[in-house]
């Protein structure tokens, strides 16, 4: 079933892949504090080693001696994509459960019917089958080698659109992202695109030589890491049953104008008077507590009044008190930093990014522009 055409093969490398893989599943398995994700990254792992067996067998051929295993090199491209979709959608806390995964198992499906009929072959009459050059499976051959392309750079567009929603809504939920850093599933999945590419241009060395570095790659973050938070994550089922519930109230009694300008008039009192966003670790939830009302409706009445998100308000909010006190005489004996940390911010990389973009300049800039001398 496969046309590659590999002459030589590093077997102590991809023998170190398999065992890195397999060692990597036990690994994570035996994580004390283990999520979701993890389970999924041990299993995918497997799914990995079990792969590159099978590479190791068919393109050393030693297929001739162990044909009964021929054609389930075919299956297991299809089963990587759901694998990394499913993975993202864990380890960003939408776990999405045994439907969900069964869903995405139909592709899987799908070509194991396909190939049922070389499955009901011997496994002489496979070996045959593929010493003769696949003969009448050409058209079948041709029509899963797009199918698989077509998985791969499906898998790859979800899992990027996955991140990029869940990036949506720490920004509508807290105020510093700084601990949230998720460029680690962006490279895991820029790793699995590339693969996929090395799968287009049908290279086989390079294919696999890139697969033992990605299970490394990705073996060292799905070990290192528990999730992408050092803070509980809200399950999107969760969110999502919160939402329907608040949508059908909304939709009961609609909060009016009158209603949104009191939350308002609320809420600005809150950042002046008693300088809530101080706080580095304040997110949208604290502040409905203190204003008593919804979370939903508080992001409302932001978005509506401000047009900023949660995250986009309170930095707004940390940079003019930021420009109020470092113009103060008494404050010049401070660090920039200082001052920065003072009013909130977390860390110099967010404080420098969101100060430059409300003020298209840095703070040093805009300090000296004061003529303001800091120790």
């Amino acid at each position: 079933m496969s046309d590659f055409g590999l002459q030589s093969l590093p077997s102590l490398f991809y023998l170190a892949g398999i065992f890195i893989a397999c060692f990597s599943s036990l690994l994570i398995i035996g994580k004390r504090k283990k999520i979701v994700a993890d389970y999924v990254l041990a299993a995918w792992f497997l799914i990995i080693g079990i792969h590159l067996i099978l590479f190791i067998l068919f393109f050393s051929g030693s297929y001739v001696t162990f044909p009964y295993f021929l054609g389930l090199e075919v299956i297991f491209p299809f089963i990587h994509g759901p694998m990394l979709y499913l993975y993202v959608l864990c380890v960003t806390g939408r776990n999405p459960g045994w439907k969900i995964g069964l869903l995405h198992g139909i592709p899987v499906l799908i070509i194991c019917l396909l190939l049922s009929r070389l499955f009901m072959l011997s496994p002489w009459e496979k070996l045959a089958v593929y010493q003769s050059g696949n003969n009448g499976y050409q058209l079948l051959s041709k029509v899963i080698k797009y199918l698989m392309i077509l998985s791969g750079i499906v898998y790859v567009v979800l899992s990027l659109f996955a991140v990029k929603k869940y990036t949506k809504g720490i920004s509508d939920q807290y105020s510093n992202t700084e601990k949230m850093n998720l460029n680690w599933l962006y490279y895991l999945i820029a790793g699995i695109a590339l693969i996929w590419i090395a799968v287009i241009i049908r290279n086989d060395i390079l294919i696999f030589s890139m697969v033992v570095l990605f299970i490394i790659v990705a073996a060292y973050f799905g070990i290192s890491r528990v999730g992408i938070l050092d803070i509980p994550v809200v399950h999107e089922t969760a969110v999502e049953e919160r939402e329907d519930h608040e949508v059908v109230k909304y939709q009961r009694n609609s909060p009016g104008d009158e209603a949104v300008q009191t939350i308002y008039k609320r809420l600005k009192y809150k950042m002046v008077h008693e300088e809530l966003y101080k706080d580095p670790e304040l997110n949208l939830n604290n502040i409905a507590k203190l204003l008593d009302v919804h979370p939903n409706l508080l992001s409302q009445v932001i978005n509506s009044m401000e047009h900023k998100n949660f995250y986009d308000y309170i930095n707004r909010q940390r940079i003019e008190a930021f420009k109020r006190t470092v113009v103060l005489p008494e404050n010049q004996k401070y660090t920039i930093l200082s001052l920065a940390f003072e009013c909130g911010f977390n860390s110099k990389t967010s404080f420098n990014r969101n100060f430059k973009k409300y003020m298209n300049c840095s703070p040093t800039e805009f300090v000296k522009n004061q003529s303001i001398h800091m120790e």
